[in-house]
């Protein structure tokens, strides 16, 4: 079997092929406006192949024009959805469905690299958190504006302040500086609350895994964290093969 994974997310499509053990093969990232793909998507895609698992956080339009793109190359579709429990791997949310697909996913990727503690920081167009304890119980989490989000927001009220560009430092004397600090340091200031929280109640720190196409704003400044860029195709293909089961 050829199988593909798709991960859709709010600013970009990643997608890798992936083998029968989960192992999954080179990564490809295409950037999108969140209204439609350019005309990058036919390039980006494998020409055939026999079977996609997709996951989508993005607008019904994008889905769509992805699904139309994939069903013109392969035989079979499969769309992930965030599940109450998934092995061991349990929710907090009462209401399982309105944890993204791609928070959840990110989950059950951490599980797969092992059964310690786990902090799961996605930063994107939201900064996510969620804390996984070793008994694979999801924590719960918190959501806020990534830093690049927050200069966005900024930008849009006063239009003087620049969308991007600064040099982090912990007192900035430029306005530039200082809004790179200011945003960057309230992300890593949510982090490292979560940490000290998760591991007061773990009793052991546990381990923090960044990923997210937004993630390098913060890893110099978290020298602990394990970098895991494609974590949530590491648990879509975790998922995939629970689908393949047997029932």
């Amino acid at each position: 079997m050829n199988r593909w994974l798709f991960d859709l997310g709010n600013t970009r499509l990643k997608c890798a092929p992936v083998d029968a053990a989960g192992r999954i093969g080179t990564v490809r990232a295409l950037a999108h406006d969140g209204v439609r793909f350019d005309e990058g998507l036919a390039a980006a895609l494998p020409a055939r192949f026999t079977d996609a698992c997709v996951a989508s956080v993005a607008s019904e339009s994008l889905r769509a024009e992805l699904l139309d793109a994939l069903a013109q190359r392969c035989g079979r579709i499969s769309l992930a959805c965030t599940q109450r429990r998934f092995g061991d791997v349990a929710i907090a949310y009462a209401q399982p469905a309105r944890l993204g697909v791609d928070r959840f996913l990110a989950l059950l990727g951490a599980r797969a690299r092992g059964a310690e503690a786990a902090l799961v920081v996605g930063v994107g167009t939201a900064l996510t958190i969620d804390w996984l304890d070793a008994d694979g119980r999801h924590r719960g989490g918190r959501i806020a504006p990534s830093p690049m989000l927050m200069r966005e927001a900024l930008h849009a009220r006063a239009a003087h302040l620049p969308v991007d560009g600064g040099d982090y430092a912990e007192f900035a004397d430029d306005t530039d500086d200082a809004l790179d600090s200011g945003c960057t340091g309230a992300a890593l200031a949510l982090v490292e609350r979560s940490l000290q929280v998760a591991q007061a109640q773990a009793g052991a720190v546990p381990r923090l895994l960044l990923h997210g196409g937004g993630s390098d704003a913060l890893r110099p400044r978290l020298p602990h964290a394990i970098d895991a860029p494609a974590l949530v195709l590491e648990g879509l293909a975790q998922w995939a093969k629970a689908a393949d089961a047997p029932a």
